[in-house]
């Protein structure tokens, strides 16, 4: 079974590599951009034929390790 897990700041934390991205697009001339948030993907593939088993294993990995509960929000796709 393969899950995704989608990481992103939550709002009002300080996004310093979007900032760092938008910058560089604006000097690249592309002036419409007006905002950029970076976050991350991570996909496992999962040794499990029971996709809630699954989902609240990766909840597990995000509270221990794939996301900083303080900081990230995340969400998780199983299929």
């Amino acid at each position: 079974m393969r899950a995704r897990v989608l990481v992103e700041l939550k709002p009002g934390m300080l996004d310093p590599e979007g900032a760092t991205v938008k910058r560089a697009l604006k000097n690249l001339g592309f002036s419409e951009v007006e905002d950029v948030h970076v976050g991350k993907v991570v996909e496992l593939e999962l040794d499990s034929e029971d996709e809630e088993a699954a989902r609240e294993r990766v909840k597990e990995m995000c509270g221990r390790l794939l996301a900083n509960p303080v900081i990230h929000s995340y969400e998780i796709e199983i299929g």
